[in-house]
């Protein structure tokens, strides 16, 4: 052998570690996304999110992973599945509302949390501010000062005579209490009586409506929480036997037969969340990036539901809806 091929198989033997290493396989970012309700009910927004990722460039199964989880309704199932997320070791938790985020947070967990939406992060203690989170946690917040009250404004639209109302909501849900501040200062204005209907699984919502039935109520009015999310099938179809008018938060429950909606997207809180999840991955931290109030809001209405009811929704109110189920 002569010194120069010796010296190229010096060379060759010092790169022969450096190309193992390069091709060794990248690891594939691991995705938590944990929900209190079901992926049923949860379906339209979780698929907003994954073409959030598709849109950024992630393929599910090639350069991403989703770990997905829900605990049906079961509040107490949780501390569970965030432990199992754990255990997974996932790169980033998006959490699909405030008792998921509540959960994450009480398990003293250090992994990067998305909030997909909540009502209140600053109220509930998620983050410092809004502008500065200063944590683990950011996201999107679903809350817009005077929501409830716009709500209880598009019945009095559909009901001149509005005089009393139900409201039907889960005091343990964040959010809840600001929402009822706000829908009694309404109230006071439209002078309209409300009653309060606290429910947190479906034997408390039988239990609500006939509540309600006995207190002559002209509508509802339903605020987002577990529960009334879990059971969205079983509540319109409780208004629709009872034929009280009901608003509700997301276009599902016009879907679902209910007759109006109107709140933040959801499906679009979902989407933009995608963006925080590529953020973190590309190493930013959550404590840094402040977290966003919706920014899109619908209104939906099931004329076929309005019909049921003898209801005639204002032509004007038709206009402004972004969705109208003839």
């Amino acid at each position: 052998m002569d010194r120069r091929e010796a010296v190229l198989g010096l060379v060759a033997l010092a790169a022969a570690p450096l190309a193992a290493q390069a091709q060794q396989p990248t690891k594939v970012p691991r995705i938590g996304l944990l929900g209190g309700g079901s992926a049923s009910t949860n379906a339209v927004r979780i698929d907003a999110f994954r073409q959030g990722l598709r849109e950024l460039g992630y393929v599910e199964g090639k350069n991403i992973v989703i770990e997905e989880l829900w605990a049906e309704g079961k509040a107490d199932r949780l501390p569970a599945l965030v432990a199992e997320l754990v255990r997974l070791k996932v790169d980033v938790i998006v959490s699909a509302g405030p008792t998921v985020t509540r959960a994450v947070k009480e398990a003293k967990v250090t992994t990067p949390v998305v909030m997909g939406f909540d009502d209140d992060p600053v109220g509930s203690g998620f983050v410092s501010s809004l502008a500065r989170p200063g944590g683990n946690i950011t996201g999107l917040s679903s809350f817009s000062p005077g929501l409830s009250a716009k709500q209880l404004e598009l019945l009095k639209e559909i009901i001149p005579r509005l005089s009393r109302v139900a409201v039907l909501g889960s005091l343990i849900h964040p959010g809840t209490t600001q929402s009822l501040q706000e829908v009694k200062l309404a109230a006071q204005a439209f002078k309209v009586q409300l009653q309060y209907l606290d429910v947190v699984d479906l034997k408390h919502i039988e239990t609500a409506f006939g509540a309600a039935r006995k207190e002559r109520v002209d509508a509802l009015l339903v605020l987002t929480s577990i529960a009334t999310n879990q059971y969205r099938r079983q509540i319109v179809d409780l208004a629709e036997k009872n034929r009280l008018p009901a608003i509700y938060f997301t276009t599902e429950w016009v879907e679902a037969g209910g007759l109006l909606t109107y709140g933040a997207s959801y499906t679009d809180l979902l989407l933009r969340a995608a963006t925080y999840v590529d953020k973190i991955l590309q190493g930013a931290k959550p404590a840094d990036l402040p977290v966003e109030q919706p920014t899109k809001f619908e209104l939906a209405i099931n004329l076929r539901t309005a019909r049921a009811l003898g209801l005639t929704i204002p032509q004007s109110l038709l206009l402004r809806a972004d969705e109208v189920i003839q």
